[in-house]
């Protein structure tokens, strides 16, 4: 059996990993998009490094666009195997993979009047909306743990681990004639203790594991810590400063822990009153996935929901669709919280908060997760003086916060913790080291081995191994 490394090798987004059995059948593990890398990113994404009429299923660990973004394309391209995740997986891609398709068409759009007014070819989208609405008959949901066999002699098991609602380790057995090969891929790992998914499980022994390393050279505080953190950072933006507090977050995932950190705040008095807004069409819609799939929720926040009904609505809170609603917050002169994708200030309303305030010394920009390095993010919580936001210079003024608690990556302990299931395996052969940036990986690797897993192992961009 063969092993392609066709993404988040030496990156941390684009997740992409072939599987070839002995007699033929390709697997892929996930299919994201590369991000953050500005024009050099599309023509990353379009070239594949497989021909995706050749794939006869894909496992899908989550639904975050660095893992599913691709989807739509390579179905525009004739891949035409089923899709297995868990139901919320499912879900969440629905609403996803259109906004991925909106988003690739208005940028196809925006490019393509530049280069006309000098003479140039225009661009396609790398995908559509109606690809990405097209694609979604090719999923398949598969419960938690439940074994499922996708061939007489591959067999699948998804696994909570605990980064995103639906979020999953990949199990697979391979049934080699008389050999069997056991693989699990980790996908993205969460931290424990949180505040509404469970705990990443653990999972059976395995050969071979592929495995994340994001914060794989770092420790988290606490998310006690970080509520706490949070609580002063509003107080010293919004009753200190009277500005805007300016919270950008992935619309899945980051809006919903923020949202129910900001509304046990407000329970327990610690939340001055002002207003907040959740300004994103898209985290707006995972919000009522979030409702819908209390299945995948832990303890802590089904007893929560006990006391009050909704986790994520709160007196003061307002979610904003529209676009004239979301301009009507360039207008409101009194202090607030606007929490809007996307996370890394790449895309969608924040950039135009962003464009509106960040020139204002009263206003705070917080960021709670991880910016690719060459994202617009990661050049303002550097500390850049000056960034282009929409082809603009501007001066930045504004004050910046960080707290990375919130995050929805395991750190290094944490994801030794994970793997400590494995502690005993005698028959795992390797931990292959992925989703990572180059020292932060080796670091990790490092980590890993001393903590006795001498099997870790950082791979190339598209090394083939041969797992025997």
């Amino acid at each position: 059996m063969k092993l392609d490394f066709l993404g988040a090798t030496e990156e941390v987004t684009g997740s992409k990993f072939m599987l070839t059995t002995l007699k033929g059948a390709k697997i892929l593990l996930d299919c994201g998009m590369y991000q953050g890398k500005g024009l050099e990113t599309d023509e990353m994404n379009r070239d594949l490094g497989f021909d995706p009429t050749e794939i006869d299923f894909l496992l899908l660990s989550h639904a975050h666009i660095d893992h599913s973004g691709l989807i739509p394309y390579i179905y525009k391209l004739g891949f035409r195997g089923k899709v297995f995740c868990t139901p919320a997986t499912r879900d969440l891609c629905a609403i996803m993979l259109a906004d991925s398709g909106r988003i690739q068409e208005a940028d196809a759009k925006q490019f393509n009047k530049k280069e006309d007014r000098i003479g140039k070819e225009p661009i396609e989208p790398i995908y559509t909306e109606k690809d990405a609405a097209e694609c979604m008959s090719q999923f398949v949901s598969i419960p938690h743990e439940l074994a499922f066999n996708i061939t007489p002699d591959v067999a699948i098991q998804f696994f909570e681990s605990g980064h995103m609602l639906g979020s999953s380790a990949i199990f697979i057995t391979f049934k080699e004639g008389r050999k069997m090969r056991r693989l699990c891929y980790t996908g993205d790992v969460g931290r424990y203790n949180k505040r509404i998914l469970p705990d990443p499980k653990p999972f059976p022994a395995a050969d071979y594991i592929i495995t994340e390393s994001t914060y794989g050279d770092r420790l988290h505080a606490t998310l006690d810590e970080a509520d706490k953190e949070l609580m002063l950072v509003v107080k010293d933006a919004c009753a200190k400063r009277r500005g805007k507090l300016l919270i950008p977050s992935f619309a899945i995932g980051r809006t919903q822990e923020i949202v129910y950190a900001l509304h046990r705040l407000k329970l327990s008095g610690d939340l001055p009153d002002i207003d907040c807004f959740v300004d994103s069409p898209l985290a707006c819609s995972a919000t009522n996935i979030y409702r819908l799939h209390d299945e995948d929720f832990n303890t802590d926040i089904r007893e929560f929901m006990e006391k009050t009904k909704d986790p994520f609505g709160f007196d003061n809170l307002t979610y904003v669709r529209t676009i004239d609603d979301s301009k009507r917050l360039n207008e409101y002169n009194r202090p607030c919280i606007i929490i809007s994708a996307s996370g890394m200030m790449e895309a969608g309303r924040i950039k135009h908060h962003l464009a509106n305030n960040i020139e204002d010394p009263k206003t705070t920009i917080l960021c709670v997760g991880y910016c690719s390095p060459t994202t617009l993010g990661a050049r303002i919580m550097r500390g850049d003086k000056k960034v282009s936001i929409f082809g603009t210079e501007y001066t930045v003024k504004a004050h910046l916060e960080r707290i990375d608690a919130y995050s929805g990556h395991a750190d290094y302990n944490e994801l030794i913790q994970y793997l400590s299931c494995q502690k005993e395996n005698k028959k795992l052969k390797k931990i292959f080291i992925v989703h990572g940036e180059g020292e932060v990986r080796d670091k990790y690797a490092e980590h890993l081995k001393d903590a006795g897993f001498k099997q870790a192992y950082v791979p190339h961009f598209r090394e083939t191994i041969e797992l025997i």
